[in-house]
């Protein structure tokens, strides 16, 4: 089963996210910060991933603790449901436009965190949320996978269409990246023989 389940409890959070690497794109999110569950919601449709979400945090603050735990939380359950990456494709890659907005994401299931986010956002807020929170939450999902991800939005005029992109880049890349190659005979894809 190539499913991770975390529960993450700190004096700001409490975050419980279980994931399922082939599922069906079945959300349940209630992570307390509405735009947040709706981009996770792009994750989970375009990377044919279950996903659950579960968060209380200190929201009278902001929603910063939230999203980053979120993203935790995330890349952790992550580790655990890719396991060994036997047989796993290992690199994806995707790029989703949506109207004038085009991003790009590239992923490698390395065994070594590093995220390089370009997104120049148009604006600093999306209704009442911080976009410096994109790079919050996939900082803290990147540095618990252990996985590198590149992030580019290439263009774009308005900043949802802009988060939208990304999110919906990141699930497809993750997909691909995630998938049983058939020809790899459950094989480590790697040269050096582990990631």
């Amino acid at each position: 089963m190539r499913q991770g389940e975390i529960t993450r409890n700190t004096l700001e959070t409490q975050v419980r996210v279980k994931l399922d690497l082939d599922g069906s794109g079945q959300a349940k999110l209630a992570s307390g910060v509405g735009f947040l569950d709706h981009m996770l919601d792009q994750i989970v449709r375009h990377g044919m991933l279950d996903l659950e979400v579960e968060a209380k945090g200190d929201l009278h603050i902001d929603a910063h603790h939230t999203v980053e735990d979120i993203g935790i939380g995330f890349g952790q359950a992550l580790a655990r449901a890719i396991g060994d990456k036997k047989g796993l494709r290992r690199y994806g890659h995707a790029y989703v436009p949506l109207d004038e907005a085009l991003s790009r994401v590239v992923i490698d299931l390395s065994g070594r965190p590093g995220l390089v986010f370009n997104v120049e956002f148009t604006r600093a807020m999306i209704g009442e949320f911080d976009v410096d929170l994109v790079h919050e939450f996939f900082q803290g999902l990147v540095n618990h996978a252990a996985i590198s991800v590149h992030i580019d939005n290439l263009r774009g005029d308005n900043a949802h269409h802009q988060a939208e992109t990304v999110f919906k880049a990141f699930g497809r890349a993750l997909r691909m990246a995630t998938e049983l190659d058939p020809r790899a005979a459950g094989a480590v894809p790697s040269t050096k023989g582990s990631l």
